[in-house]
């Protein structure tokens, strides 16, 4: 038992663990924190919908690997290419609603605009890219709400007193 506690004591030193998780979290400026946990949540209403139906969940994140690797059919790599692009849209468009939401109205203005970002992503390059073009259109504005709505609630939470 003492060696347990000991343990647990370390890794709260050493930054590891939920306590120090939570404190490297906090240390990130709150777009980026916004960004980074809406980029994983985003996904969910498209995600849960595939998942109800028996249809592969994975079709939205190797068409978002298509617009790097547009010729690449595998899997692997179209998820790995994938991942620093949804990071990176994520984390900016976070700084862009960090910038326009008004202090007091973060969860609705997020959620406007996680719908203008859909607009911009589907309606206008999405329709350029026949694997974005191809995806269920209403999950992705769905997962674009879930996004914007993310990005508001966390925005919301640390900017308040």
């Amino acid at each position: 038992m003492a060696r347990d506690d000991a343990m647990a004591r370390a890794r709260a030193a050493s930054g590891r663990g939920r306590a120090g998780l939570a404190a490297r979290a906090r240390a990130l400026p709150a777009p980026v924190l916004a960004g980074l946990l809406a980029a994983v949540t985003s996904g969910t209403p498209s995600t849960l919908v595939a998942l109800v139906r028996g249809e592969d969940v994975l079709d939205g994140a190797r068409a978002a690997g298509a617009m790097v690797l547009p010729r690449e059919t595998r899997t692997v790599p179209l998820l790995a290419a994938a991942m620093p692009v949804h990071l990176a849209l994520s984390v900016g468009w976070a700084v862009v609603l960090d910038r326009a939401l008004p202090r007091g109205r973060e969860v609705p203005g997020g959620v406007a605009g996680g719908l203008l970002i859909a607009a911009l992503d589907l309606g206008v390059v999405g329709r350029r890219l026949p694997a974005i073009r191809s995806l269920p259109q209403p999950r992705q504005w769905a997962d674009h709400v879930a996004y914007g709505l993310t990005v508001g609630a966390v925005l919301a939470r640390l900017r308040a007193p």
